[in-house]
């Protein structure tokens, strides 16, 4: 998708947006005027225009996307997206709540009957309804197995059965599977009858009497070859394929590298189970990337843009506590050097630079490592010390670069050549701390099984902060006082 498109469609969508929060003002407007209003015929006037307004806006959803449905609601506040959710037709609310995020998500379930949760699922395919599972209440995973033929129920069962982060938690059941022995001819009678074909279907899955899984027959394949020849003869038996437990980060850089639409899913006996797709796949990285954003700062995922403030204050406390901490320790490390800084002023003046700087070149050491795990770049075992070592060369041309710089313009205030040597030295080693934090944090914290990215720029600013402080203010006591 080119830049333009890119722009065009964001542009569409918040025109959208726009026209869905007017029709929302007037219906609200009007909803408030019925409420209030005493005289009969006023209230009858009000009640036609309120029916109108009430068209008018689902006229606009039925139109609409789920995905884009799910992105407006996901911007509006929670007293109006309750409002526009409840004007959403049944057929589409599973689809609307695949779209939103998982804290989305949460305020409209709430907001909705165990019966109406289960109709909504009873629209998905198996896969589908185990990406929802984990966000309903267990009376209605009951109701929801109670109603699925007995094929779906047990896909369900197995869709469920796999932690989120593995392919068998992203398959999707709805396969078109052919024998290696017949023509091409019969394939294309049988694609005829079936109407249509599920989405993101690029190949094929070829497979024996006893559902082993042979190979792909591609559908550049089936359409240029002679419909009198056997599948066998023309179709590819080396493809990427999956097992259910794999990892999804591993699936989805396969994806990435051999450019997959969809890639077959096989049990350790090779039979075919399912297929993994490549909009599975992208849903995956764009919720893990939005999840490690959201880490880095310390924000837990369940917090909604329009969340009630005591909800965001509960999941936001506990990093905000880490952090307060760590405030006072860098403020005890500025208090151990008081009499020095009361001798020599500019010191308060120049250790915020040394500080940021440092912190800065720390998150940008943290961001690279983080990314290139959650690419598989690294091994643990053989990679940490080359890392190491690599950031602590960039950190020694950068400290001599921009220490000198600093140094310099350090001089040109204060007219003191020691004080210029001085920051720019400090400067070097908190870049040098920076490096060496930046790579150990995220790698141990993989080890440990942690998420590499949890909270890692409130930790690497502490530590900058602090040994900013403490290196800037320790060098100038021991050097010029």
């Amino acid at each position: 998708m080119t830049e333009e498109n890119q722009e065009s469609q964001h542009t569409n969508l918040e025109e959208k947006l726009q026209k869905v929060i007017y029709l929302l003002h007037k219906y609200k407007l009007v909803d408030g005027l019925v409420r209030l209003q005493e005289d009969q015929r006023h209230h009858l006037a009000n009640s036609i225009v309120q029916k109108q307004n009430f068209a008018g806006l689902q006229n606009m959803l039925d139109k609409l996307h789920s995905a884009d449905i799910a992105r407006i609601l996901e911007a509006l506040p929670l007293e109006d997206r309750l409002i526009l959710w409840r004007m959403v037709t049944s057929e589409r609310d599973g689809e609307v709540l695949l779209e939103v995020s998982d804290a989305v998500r949460q305020t409209l379930i709430e907001d909705m009957e165990s019966h109406e949760l289960v109709a909504a699922a009873e629209q998905l395919d198996a896969n589908e309804i185990a990406d929802l599972a984990p966000d309903l209440p267990s009376d209605v995973i009951e109701g929801v197995f109670r109603a699925l033929p007995m094929e779906e129920r047990d896909q369900l069962r197995a869709a469920m059965s796999y932690p989120e982060d593995s392919v068998g938690a992203l398959m999707d059941f709805d396969v078109i599977t052919v024998r290696e022995d017949v023509r091409i001819e019969v394939v294309l009678r049988y694609l005829r009858r079936l109407g249509e074909l599920p989405d993101h279907t690029d190949q094929l899955f070829v497979i024996d009497r006893e559902e082993h899984f042979k190979g792909v027959l591609r559908l550049n394949q089936l359409l240029v070859n002679d419909p009198e020849k056997i599948i066998s003869d023309v179709m590819s038996r080396e493809t990427i394929k999956f097992h259910p437990d794999n990892k999804a980060e591993e699936a989805t850089q396969a994806f990435e590298r051999y450019d997959l639409i969809s890639a077959p899913v096989i049990t350790p006996d090779q039979k075919l189970l399912a297929r993994l797709t490549v909009n599975d796949v992208i849903d995956f990285m764009r919720e893990r990337a939005d999840l490690e954003a959201r880490n880095q700062a310390g924000l837990s995922e369940e917090e909604d843009l329009f969340a009630p403030v005591w909800k965001s204050v509960h999941n936001r406390w506990a990093w905000l506590a880490i952090n307060l901490i760590t405030a006072f320790i860098a403020s005890r490390v500025i208090g151990l050097f008081e009499d020095s800084i009361e001798k020599l002023v500019a010191l308060a003046a120049l250790m915020p630079i040394v500080a940021s700087v440092g912190g800065n070149s720390g998150n940008q050491t943290i961001t690279m490592i983080v990314r290139a795990i959650a690419l598989g770049q690294i091994n643990l075992e053989s990679s940490m010390y080359k890392l190491i070592a690599k950031e602590i060369g960039v950190s020694i041309i950068n400290g001599i670069i921009w220490g000198s710089v600093v140094g310099l313009f350090t001089y040109a205030l204060y007219q003191n050549y020691q004080l210029g040597l001085l920051i720019a030295l400090a400067m070097l080693l908190n870049l040098l701390l920076a490096a060496l934090v930046g790579v150990l944090i995220p790698l141990i914290r993989k080890k440990l099984g942690r998420d590499p990215a949890l909270g890692s720029s409130v930790m690497i600013t502490a530590v900058t902060d602090s040994g900013g402080f403490f290196i800037f203010l320790g060098l100038a006591t021991w050097f010029l006082l």
